[in-house]
């Protein structure tokens, strides 16, 4: 998964969890959030709320998956 997908770090990360590698699937998560992939913001909120992700990880992801997104926008993609 190194250098892969965002999608694939997001399902790597939910069949962690599911696993109960709850670790693991935080680190493909957050790598896949901080890519800009938008379906793995709920599962680490969900983290969040469990206790498996601090207040201040979640915050440096949030800003990350941010500032991937606001990187992808420009104005030839808007019109």
């Amino acid at each position: 998964a190194i250098g892969g997908h965002p999608l694939a770090r997001f399902n790597l990360g939910c069949v962690e969890k599911e696993s109960g590698n709850i670790e693991r699937a935080l680190k493909h998560l957050i790598i896949a959030a901080k890519e800009g992939h938008d379906g793995s913001i709920k599962p680490l909120m969900e983290c969040f709320k469990e206790g498996f992700v601090s207040k201040d990880d979640l915050a440096a992801t949030l800003r990350a998956h941010q500032a991937a997104v606001d990187a992808t926008k420009s104005p030839q993609r808007e019109a």
